[in-house]
């Protein structure tokens, strides 16, 4: 063991390679997110990955994760990111730590915290004062956590990533560069190996690189690998070729099919860049002779609550809520036939670790259990918005109103009688994301972001209109303006701007947190099945608890929460993703599990839950439902 004074991890120019105590060294890595697992299973994904033959792992930090509030910060439990590290040294894995600031990853708002858009013309990924201030104050908080971590001081931290894939954003701001290269050299020394990402593409590698972060690339299986690191060499003509995301299958976005990537193709492609010497991250991360590689994503896991993001690529395009990524080690953590082909790989460059991989976590199907349904979310407006709703002419923003995720109910009364059919809408690009409508508390429809953005609707002079809105995450990639929330502008009806809104902030994840609605007492809960409404129910295990999958049938769209935890979105009707992946860790033994479901659309005759033991992804009905 060397001593902390003798460690390095260095980039050798003359030899292509990195040095890691002088010795020539290259890496394979996976990326693992450890907001995306649940905490009691980080052993047991790291032991997997580690008996794989990976050397190491890379690991994005996601700001708004931990940084909740401005200057309220949140690193216990599941967000205990120094535990996470700390187990990695533990079992032996080197990590490739990317704290952003943006991270992307599909994960809501590519990890930037929503209360920076509390200031609307904030220019994000930029110089903007106000931007690097926050930044700034931010790195102070975790940079110094992540310092003692680091190979030079006897941690396990070998390089440190600055932004991600920037050329890919529109600023081309080398000064924001300049200034996220002097704060992390201030915050982490000057020995640390600070690196950039970005695609093979000329632009985006001359306006993601800077003098002073080493450039690496990322590509995917299928990609003409000498074509791909001649890209690197033309912006970093000496030094190791690393792949820092090479794409092991790739996400899902809701109304399209379920992304598959096959394991021969994969296995191929990275054998052609460790023949290259290359290091590669999966995500990647490649090699060349003496250097690293990487897959992105070894192990995908979930988005939880409202953590998932959106792409926009011509429209707008939500992230499901699995993140399995038909990685090589699956949602649940099950070894898949990519796994063992990665495996066989990498054992002809490498011994891999002595010993047993861990078998797949177990699984049980609890089988179906019955709800009832408990309230419709309008009559339940005092338990979600206990501090009242905001009055205000016009629709103010989910960032107006200083509400991050979730729900957010408009609320009004026709200004006249309306006995024809008219049109209730609103612009394009103004409902962000989804808005469900009710007149006089009946439901009439939805109306969505490049989607369905108008209703016909009939009523009397006083009558109520309600719209639910939900935020189904902020664009992570692909677009170049800030992603808000919410009423972007007027509703009107038959062009007729809509005025004197009660707007009611909803905080649904408070209430179940604290016990409601099993707690309270039932409600009379009248109406029909359509609409959103509040659906309970529960169920024991019998002695164990295993992880599971919920399968919706006859459901449409809406939220689940075991024993207050949010398992995030299901949208059985648009699909691919048919069941969301329970965690053993969430159940109770020997006492109820509590269940509750917001129903947003309409639930079926008789509402059932069905729990498996294996998932299913793929059924897809499409953007029409």
């Amino acid at each position: 063991q060397a001593s902390p004074s003798a460690r390095s991890f260095q980039l050798d120019y003359e030899h292509n390679c990195f040095r890691k105590d002088g010795a020539a060294f290259r890496y394979i890595s996976g990326s693992i997110h450890y907001a995306r697992v649940p905490r009691p299973a980080w052993r047991d994904r790291l032991l997997k990955m580690y008996m794989s033959g990976l050397s190491a792992v890379q690991v994005y930090v996601p700001w708004n994760y931990h940084e909740t509030l401005p200057g309220v910060y949140d690193f216990t439990g599941n967000r205990d990111v120094e535990a996470f590290l700390d187990l990695t040294a533990e079992l032996g894995l080197l990590v490739i730590l990317r704290p952003g600031p943006y991270i992307c990853a599909e994960w809501e708002m590519g990890g930037l915290p929503a209360w920076l858009l509390w200031k609307p013309d904030i220019i994000l990924r930029t110089s903007d004062p106000a931007f690097l201030a926050a930044v700034d104050s931010w790195l102070h908080i975790l940079l110094p956590k992540i310092k003692p971590r680091l190979y030079q001081h006897g941690g396990n931290i070998i390089s440190v990533q600055v932004e991600n894939e920037y050329g890919s954003y529109y600023a081309c701001d080398h000064g924001y560069l300049r200034h996220l290269l002097g704060s992390f050299r201030a915050l982490l020394g000057s020995e640390v190996l600070l690196f950039t990402t970005d695609s093979t593409r000329a632009e985006e590698l001359r306006c993601g690189t800077l003098q002073g972060l080493y450039a690496t690339v990322d590509f995917g299986p299928g990609s003409n690998v000498t074509e791909a690191f001649g890209a690197q060499r033309r912006v970093e003509p000496k030094g190791p070729l690393v792949n820092s995301e090479y794409y092991t299958g790739w996400l899902d976005y809701w109304g399209e099919a379920h992304a598959s990537t096959s394991a021969a193709w994969v296995a191929r492609g990275l054998e052609d860049m460790l023949k290259l010497g290359a290091s590669i991250n999966m995500q990647v991360v490649s090699w060349q002779r003496a250097q690293p590689a990487g897959e992105y994503m070894f192990h995908g896991g979930t988005n939880f609550a409202y953590w998932s993001g959106a792409d926009y690529k011509d429209q707008y395009k939500p992230v499901t809520t699995s993140y399995d990524y038909d990685a090589p080690l699956s949602e649940a953590g099950d070894l898949t036939e990519k796994l063992f082909a990665i495996r066989t790989v990498i054992s002809k460059f490498q011994p891999l670790p002595v010993g047993p991989m861990p078998p797949a976590t177990p699984k049980y199907a609890y089988g179906w259990v019955a709800l009832r349904k408990y309230a419709e979310l309008l009559d339940v407006l005092d338990v979600l918005c206990p501090s009242g709703p905001i009055q205000s002419q016009f629709p103010l923003t989910f960032e107006a109103l200083k509400q991050a995720h979730g729900f957010v109910v408009y609320h009004t009364q026709l200004p006249w009688d309306v006995l024809d059919p008219a049109t209730l809408g609103a612009p394009p690009h103004t409902i962000c994301d989804r808005g469900y409508v009710m007149l006089q508390k009946e439901y009439q429809g939805t109306l969505e972001r490049d989607g369905q953005t108008t209703l016909n609707v009939t009523g009397r002079a006083g009558d109520t209109l309600d719209m639910l809105l939900e935020n189904m995450g902020r664009i992570s990639f692909g677009a170049n303006t800030s992603d808000f929330k919410g009423l972007l502008g007027n509703l009107s009806l038959n062009s007729r701007p809509l005025s004197n809104w009660l707007i009611y902030p909803l905080a649904i994840d408070t209430a179940v947190q604290q016990g409601w609605p099993h707690t309270a007492l039932p409600e009379s809960s009248s109406g029909g099945r359509v609409g959103p409404a509040f659906y309970t129910g529960t169920f024991e295990t019998p002695g164990i608890a295993w992880d599971t999958f919920v399968k919706f049938p006859g459901w449409s769209k809406g939220l689940l929460w075991i024993n207050g935890f949010n398992l995030g979105r299901y949208w059985t009707r648009r699909g691919p993703q048919q069941t969301l992946f329970v965690p053993g860790s969430v159940l109770h033994v020997g006492r109820p599990n509590n269940i509750t479901v917001l129903e947003l659309e309409g639930a079926p005759p008789t509402p059932l839950l069905l729990f498996l033991d294996r998932p299913l992804y793929n059924r897809t009905v499409g953007r029409s439902t």
